[in-house]
């Protein structure tokens, strides 16, 4: 082969190659530009509720001093000083009363504090002067208080307690003496008339004072306590009532000593609720006719008490802060021994000489 041949041979080779390398260039994939990662997307996982919210426990309105379903009328608490002598037998509008409280004073003498609120007697009566035991009963409710007169150191101790006084001696409209009984046995007083008084400062209605179950049923006595049929207190030589537990009327039924005790009206007086508070009972400085001590009870503090409802009665103690606290009843073990709805008598048993006795 000539130099000239070899050449064109050598020219031919590399002609077909550079056409392969140009082939196989045209033939692979196109390179792709680079991709972007996406951000990553958080959803959370949709869950459907299997039910809806609970509802708001609807508890219902009540009487402040009975517990007693209803719509309170925009109206003070009116306490009334309340005689319980036999000459003041039978008295009026005790039946109507949400709270008594009753009381010894002077001469083994037992006294009413009584206290309206959801129910307004015509009448009331009679009514007598206070004694140094009354601010600490009617100051935790900051309402009106009636009352015949009294010593004026007493008096004073009353108008310091924060209620409004509505006095016989001081000329209050609605009070008034009758023919029927003498004197100092015949004040009797017009509620509503007490109540178009209440100024400014005295217009609404009370606070709780005890605690209620919603039912009767569910009375702390009731739930917790002993079958009982009879409450037979003696609260001085002089006052010794007598409750009877009456189911018919789902009532305690009260007898003066064994006399049944009735108002003026002819009905017996009944409590759904009696409350027995056992407290010291001393000198409390002024003195009564003739010198005789004037008693009042240490309210302040704590002590031993029974709540009676529904035919059974609860041990309790009694628990008060200061004058103005409402008193407060406890089971022995701390928890609220609450009363059933309905009005409530307080024995003020003292102590050491009083005794409750219960059958």
């Amino acid at each position: 082969m000539t130099a000239t041949t070899r050449r064109q041979v050598r020219g031919a080779l590399a002609a077909t190659l550079a056409g392969l390398a140009l082939a196989v260039a045209g033939c692979s994939a196109p390179q792709e530009a680079p991709r972007k990662t996406p951000d990553p997307v958080t959803q959370g996982p949709t869950i459907a509720p299997d039910k809806a919210a609970a509802p708001v426990p609807v508890v219902p309105t009540v009487w402040p001093l009975t517990g007693v379903a209803g719509e309170p009328a925009a109206r003070p608490s009116l306490a009334a000083k309340i005689e319980n002598t036999a000459v003041a037998r039978p008295q009026s509008g005790l039946e109507q009363a949400d709270v008594v409280w009753e009381t010894i004073v002077e001469f083994d003498v037992s006294r009413f504090i009584a206290v309206f609120h959801s129910q307004v007697p015509a009448e009331i009566g009679p009514i007598r002067s206070v004694r140094p035991m009354d601010p600490v009963i009617v100051a935790p409710m900051h309402g009106l208080f009636a009352f015949s007169g009294g010593q004026q150191g007493i008096v004073d101790l009353v108008a310091n307690s924060g209620v409004q006084m509505i006095s016989h001696d001081r000329g209050a409209p609605g009070m008034y003496r009758t023919r029927d009984r003498a004197a100092p046995h015949n004040v009797y007083g017009t509620p509503e008339t007490f109540w178009a008084q209440a100024d400014g400062s005295h217009q609404a209605p009370p606070p709780e004072q005890f605690t209620f179950a919603r039912s009767a049923d569910q009375a702390t006595a009731v739930v917790a306590g002993t079958p009982a049929s009879t409450l037979s207190f003696r609260l001085s030589p002089a006052s010794s009532p007598t409750w009877t537990w009456d189911a018919a009327s789902g009532t305690w039924q009260r007898s003066e000593g064994s006399t049944p005790a009735t108002a003026r009206s002819g009905a017996r007086l009944s409590a759904v609720n009696v409350v027995s508070i056992t407290a010291d009972h001393p000198n409390s400085g002024f003195g009564a006719q003739g010198g005789a001590p004037v008693p009042t009870y240490s309210l302040i503090g704590s002590g031993d008490g029974v709540a009676a409802t529904g035919g059974k009665t609860v041990p309790v103690r009694w628990q008060k802060e200061s004058q103005d606290a409402p008193m407060r009843l406890f089971t022995l073990d701390g928890a609220p021994a609450d009363l059933a709805p309905g009005n409530t008598w307080v024995e003020m048993v003292p102590r050491p000489t009083g005794t409750l006795t219960i059958g």
